[in-house]
């Protein structure tokens, strides 16, 4: 026994050795190649017009470009006349991210509430003195271990991953985007603008997050307003600390309901064999199955455990696009003309049960259509991936796929 313990633990050695081997290589590569990258041209993409739920009084406005969605959001929190949430996974200290601070010390000054959130850990590089926002500012990073023996709780091993903003609990913002001049110059993402009744939700999920973390001399957060039971849009979101987890299950749920069309866009697609198995089954059955991701993101071990998966996916009729030249940060879907998510929550298991995330779910043909308008621009800027080219990769890149296979749980 003790001989095959010495032989086991050799080779589980020699393994994470081979993984690690690799994965410096890899990020070497990219690394490399990032700086070579020059300026990215402009990508298709369109303003979207404001949508009025069919059986709600919500009304939805898609952006892609942060072009676009940044002077709307800084509108909205210069019209805030009591309250304004905002809660973002990272917060660049560049002149995009400190134009928030200013428009945010401003209302705060005029006697406007003001409560912002970011993850810590994400913003580790970020300069600690951009992070010293004003006093007027309420700013709770979230830290869930402060102390020694909350290592010992593996619930407190999560990010905040969500993004969102609240004004006056009639106008909220949920997606994709962090904030920083970045996300709106070179990269794609999605953002979905509520105003109406639905927007209670999202301020009710910041002040659950807020309450829960808040240290003393943060105030305590009474959501205003009754709460909506509209089944036309819902909020999920998913709570690590109450082992909650919707979107997973959402995502499950209308996959196996879809009989025509399944688009989905995301950054980081590892799904795991449950959903790999509802989107094999839908293409089986005839629906016209089609999944965007980028080809290479801004996490290249995340773009090769993907890929480890394009064999299983095309070989059931699966459609895979990878999106050119910048990256593509959505997190979104549309089905049968009906159906759609917008929300911060990727398609792997840090963000389906891991993290804080939220999605928001609708019933709209209107909204769908808008959806579908989205994923076809999309797809202008990508190149289809094919079973017969894909079985055709070097014997170099399978060997990559295969040893990177079992970090795939981690990410």
């Amino acid at each position: 026994m003790r001989l095959v313990r010495k032989i086991l633990i050799r080779a589980l050695l020699g393994v994470l050795g081979v993984q690690s081997l690799v994965v410096a290589v890899l990020v070497g590569l990219d690394s490399y190649r990032k700086r070579r990258q020059h300026l990215c041209r402009p990508v298709p993409h369109v303003q979207h017009p404001e949508v009025r739920l069919e059986t709600s009084e919500d009304r939805l406005r898609l952006f892609s470009s942060g072009q676009d969605l940044y002077p709307a959001m800084l509108e909205d929190i210069e019209r805030a006349r009591s309250t304004i949430y905002l809660e973002t996974y990272i917060w660049k200290g560049d002149e995009g991210g400190r134009e928030f601070v200013r428009a945010l010390e401003r209302k705060a000054l005029e006697g406007v509430q003001v409560c912002v959130i970011f993850d810590w850990f994400a913003n580790l590089v970020v300069p600690p003195s951009f992070k010293r926002f004003p006093s007027s500012i309420h700013t709770l990073q979230f830290r869930p271990v402060r102390r020694p023996d909350e290592l010992l709780d593996l619930r407190n091993y999560v990010r905040d991953h969500r993004k969102m903003l609240v004004v006056d609990g009639r106008v909220g913002y949920l997606g994709g985007f962090n904030l920083g001049g970045v996300y709106a110059r070179r990269w794609r993402d999605t953002q979905v603008r509520i105003e109406g009744p639905a927007v209670r939700e999202l301020e009710n999920a910041f002040a659950d997050l807020w309450n829960a973390n808040r240290t003393g001399h943060l105030p305590r957060i009474e959501p205003g307003g009754g709460r909506d039971w509209n089944p036309t849009i819902l909020l999920h979101r998913n709570d690590p600390y109450l082992r909650i987890f919707p979107i997973r299950g959402m995502y499950l749920e209308a996959i196996d309901r879809a009989e025509r069309r399944v688009y989905l866009t995301h950054a980081y697609f590892i799904p795991d064999r449950a959903l790999r198995s509802v989107l094999k089954e839908a293409a089986r059955r005839g629906v016209d199955v089609q999944v965007l991701v980028p080809w290479n993101s801004n996490h290249v071990i995340a773009d090769w455990l993907a890929r480890r998966f394009f064999s299983e996916l095309l070989r059931a009729g699966v459609r895979i696009f990878a999106y050119r030249d910048i990256m593509i940060h959505s997190k979104t879907a549309t089905i049968d003309g009906v159906w759609s998510t917008v929300g911060t929550a990727n398609m792997d298991r840090l963000s389906l049960l891991g993290n804080y995330e939220a999605n928001v779910e609708v019933y709209s043909p209107s909204f769908a259509a808008e959806m579908e308008r989205m994923f076809e621009l999309d797809k202008q800027n990508a190149f289809e991936i094919t079973l017969r080219e894909w079985e055709r990769r070097s014997v170099v890149n399978k060997v990559v796929e295969h040893t990177l296979e079992s970090l795939a749980p981690l990410l």
